[in-house]
Formats: C-alpha cells, structure tokens, sequence
C-alpha cells in the first residue's frame, strides 16, 4: 500500500516430529499428514487474508536443496563437527528415541509434562537426557536407557561473541522482552554446541556419503524454510536470481527483514538462525524479530495436546474474517501476556468495531444512498470544522503508517479506532438529517466530508480489516480493488505435488495516500458490515 517491495513467504513445518508421531499413531505415511495439514492451513489462510507472496512447506525439492547447501556451507567453513552425543533408547523398539518423543520432569523447574527439548512453563531447552523420569509418548511403559550415538553438532560457541556483536547493534527498535532475552543467553548462559542431526528417518537427510541415515534435526533445518520460500518464490513467479535480492548480504542497507512469532521461539529467530546466517557468510541478518508474549485462555495456556484450543475452521464457520482478526490484534500479546475469552471477544466486537467503524460507515453510506441520490454530493465552501476534521484523518497515514513501521500493530489498531470515533463525532454533532431540513449544500457538505473521511479511513483500516475495506471500497462506488489476489497453486517437483498460497500484487490498486473522492460517483447500495455476535456461555 505505501509503494515498498515486499516479499512476505513462510510455510508449514513438514519434518517436526509431531508429524511421526500422529503417522505412528494413525498407521499412516508422515506425508500423508503433512498433506492433510498443509492443505487445512492454506485454506486457512486464504479464508483470513494473510497474503503470503508464497506459503509452501518445507519437504519440497528446493527446500531440501536449500538446507543441504547451507549445511555444507557449514561444514566447509568449520562450524560443524562430529561428535558422540548420549541420546534416550528404547530397547523394545530398538532404536534412539527424537526429543519430542520424550517427556518427563523439567530438569530447571520441576514442571511434569515437559518435552524432551523444551519447557512451556519456563521456557528453557535442555537435552532429552537431562528430563526426570523420562518416558516414551508413545510406549510410557518401555523402559529407557542412555546410548551413545554419533551426530554433528554445530559449534554455536564459535559465534557467542559474534552473536552478542549482533544483539549490541542498533538494536532500539527491538520490543524489550525479546532483545533482553536474547542478550541473557549469550551474557549469562552462553552458547553451547547443538546436535543438529537425530536418528530417525523422516526429514532431510544428512549430505555426507557415511551419515546418509541420518536426518537434519529440524530446528536446524526448519529455519532455512525461509531462505528457500524465497528462493522457490523466485523460481515460480520471476527471476530465478530475484531471491538474491532479498537475501544477500551486498543488499543489506535496502532490505529489511522482520520474524513474526511467539516468545517460545525467540531463540531459534534472534540467537540460532542469526548463528547459522553469519556461519553461512553472506546473506542479511533479521532486522526485527518481533515476537509476541502468550495469549492464553481463562488463565491456561493453548494447547493442543492437552485439548485447550479454538482451531481456525470453526471460528470461521461462526464469524468472518474480520471479526477474527480485529480481535487478535486489538488484544495481541505485543509486550505482556493477554487472556482470550469469549466474553472479551464479543466486547471488542460489539461495542468498539460494530458500534464505532460499523455504525459509522452503516449511517453515512445509508443517508448518501437514500438522501443523496446515490451519489457522492457536491460541496460546497468548507467550514472550519470540516478542515480540521479532515486534517486530522490525512495526518492518520503517516501517524498510523510509523506505527506499523514499527510493528506496533494494536497501537496502529487503537489510533485508527480514535479517528473512527473522531468522524462518529463529527458527524452526529453536525446532524445532516437536521440540516437538510433547511440547508441542502451544507448537509450535501457534511456526508461529502464525513463519506470523504471515511474513504481513507477504510485505506487505514485495510491492513486489519481487508475483507470489509474491500465491501466499504465497492459501497463507495470505487472500481478495482485496494488489495491483491489470493490464489493457490499445485506445483510438481522431484519429491511430488505440492500446493502453495500466493498473493498476486499486480491486482492490488490501494495506496497508502488521501486521494481525493470523485464529487457524483455513483454509491452502491450499502450493507451491514458488522452484525452484532452473541456468545450464550463461554462453556459452550
């Protein structure tokens, strides 16, 4: 909308080993799941509006070129060696048992449940072997033992000072809980060595001729997602050397690259994968990691396994995109943890999107189509009062447009609600309806003005609200679109089929600018944007 570039990828996780485990679980193949789930997200996506210039997965043949090539990258300039690592075994099952197979007692505070590389409840990594009372997710009745087995590791305390380098540089635009964080483990806990292989046979294998059994551990491997979405994008939909421009490092004045994500995995953006871009030797460094706090529900964490959890499908088959949207980011967990709940959700609904923007679109478009002639009126002189009111919305583009620069996203959301309420004002206090009675050019003046605010505020609102930006675009009579083209994409390569998302910006014809509203352009008519929701219990 602001004119910039931007190439925005990700994908699914297609090697992480809760896909073995629901194909164990199932009796099925891991692809059969990964094409179950990649498929549901995409279909997600597209229904939210997330435009992904490409949303693929990571067990494409370009993905597995990407991780192979950087992972001999890293061994050419000796960041990895090969060492022997004690890992869990199950004797009945013969064979090593992969992190996330394993729970147990966190061995830094005591919480039970946690998985064999990481704490939910405090947050910190640690080796499988380190768990109490350890036990197989899938067998808990086996009894475990401690083998030796050979991986490679990657030599993360070569790059500690490298990485404090990074994190002490230029670094004010960082939300404060992730750069602190970050800083602590290279301060005070200081980077140790990582295996970066496991024996299991799912995933990208290991390029050396001797360790062909072996696979790239994922949180290695997944994080190159990135770099290869970008370099599959290029491939698909220009230039195969156009990733370059986004990636290397001689570009790294003119690009900016930002990583959204949850605090659980602030270390694999700000520490780990900034490791693995400076082993590599010349690609761009993140910008921002902008990651969020939790967003819990009624006091509990998320979670899946442990059945606390709203999919995407079923609030989508109860509420549009919109609603879903508005209402993450206005409470959105940017520098502390927030709690969802229903009753919340039908607050910001209702009281602050439907009775604010929704009421003031609902009555302006309305008095324009059935007082007006459907059209938008002439002015005439404007008064003081309409000045000021328009100035104020215009200075909204570059005020809320720093906001997002800045990844402020709730305080972008909160002061185009406060230019909503500002126009609601205006235009309740002029009173067109009364006016018209006994002056018909300043009543025509007043909808121009109000029906002009509220063309830029849809621009304003689009990033947060696209799908009812659009509506409000159609309403006023506009042709085009502000927004680009969602579309999916079945692409062959030489490990299968597989769909992908894209956003065609050739079709996005919004800016990011107070243009003008065409005097007389015929209106369509309005609809109602918002309709109040109804939570009955939070129970149900």
């Amino acid at each position: 909308l602001r004119g910039k570039k931007v190439l925005m990828v990700s994908g699914s996780d297609s090697h992480g080993t809760p896909i073995t485990i629901s194909a164990e679980k199932e009796g099925i193949t891991p692809n059969e799941v990964v094409d179950r789930f990649h498929t549901e997200f995409i279909d997600s996506y597209q229904k939210l509006g997330f435009t992904f210039d490409l949303f693929t997965h990571t067990d494409t043949q370009c993905h597995w070129d990407v991780s192979q090539s950087m992972f001999k990258r890293h061994n050419e300039n000796e960041y990895l060696e090969v060492k022997t690592q004690e890992q869990l075994y199950d004797p009945v099952d013969e064979r090593f048992l992969p992190d996330r197979y394993v729970e147990g007692d966190c061995p830094k505070c005591g919480t039970s449940g946690a998985r064999g590389d990481q704490c939910d409840a405090c947050g910190e990594t640690f080796h499988s072997t380190e768990l109490k009372n350890p036990h197989s997710i899938l067998n808990p009745d086996h009894q475990l033992e401690v083998r030796n087995t050979d991986h490679f590791f990657f030599k993360l305390s070569k790059l500690n000072d490298a990485i404090k380098d990074y994190l002490e540089k230029d670094k004010s635009h960082w939300r404060s809980h992730v750069l602190n964080f970050s800083k602590g483990q290279v301060e005070t806990v200081k980077l140790e060595d990582r295996a970066i292989t496991r024996d299991i046979d799912w995933g990208v294998t290991a390029p050396v001729e001797q360790y062909q059994d072996k696979r790239l551990y994922v949180w290695y491997e997944a994080v190159m997602g990135y770099y290869s979405a970008a370099v599959e994008w290029a491939k698909l939909y220009g230039d195969e050397e156009d990733y370059k421009k986004w990636w290397s490092l001689e570009n790294d004045k003119d690009v900016k690259s930002y990583y959204f994500l949850g605090k659980d995995n602030i270390v694999f953006h700000a520490i780990l994968w900034p490791a693995f871009l400076i082993a590599h030797g010349d690609l761009i460094l993140p910008y921002d990691v902008p990651a969020n706090q939790h967003l819990n529900s009624y006091g509990q964490k998320f979670s899946k396994s442990r059945g606390i959890i709203i999919s995407v499908k079923e609030i989508l088959e109860n509420y549009q995109p919109d609603y879903v949207r508005y209402a993450l980011t206005s409470m959105a967990p940017e520098n502390a943890d927030a709690d969802f709940t229903w009753e919340d959700f039908q607050d910001r609904i209702n009281n602050e999107l439907a009775a604010n923007w929704g009421n003031l679109v609902q009555r302006a478009l309305t008095f324009a189509y059935r007082k007006m002639g459907g059209v938008v009126p002439q002015k005439s002189e404007l008064q003081d009062i309409d000045i000021e009111l328009l100035e104020n919305v215009k200075k909204g583009f570059e005020k809320v447009g720093q906001l997002y620069d800045s990844v402020k996203l709730k305080s972008a959301l909160q002061e185009v609600r406060e230019l909503s309420s500002l126009v609601n004002k205006y235009f309740n206090d002029a009173a067109p309806w009364a006016v018209l009675k006994t002056d018909e050019a300043r009543a025509q003046t007043i909808i121009y003005v109000t029906l002009q605010a509220v063309d830029w505020l849809k621009i304003l609102w689009s990033p947060i609200l696209p799908f009812s930006s659009e509506k409000i675009h159609q309403m006023l009579g506009h042709e085009g679109q502000i927004g680009g083209r969602l579309e999916t994409q079945n692409v062959d390569d030489e490990r299968g089929a597989h769909q992908v998302l894209h956003y065609d910006h050739s079709t996005a014809l919004g800016v990011w600018e107070p243009t003008e509203l065409t005097q007389g352009q015929k209106l369509n008519e309005p609809e109602i944007l918002f309709p109040k929701v109804e939570i009955k219990t939070s129970e149900e």
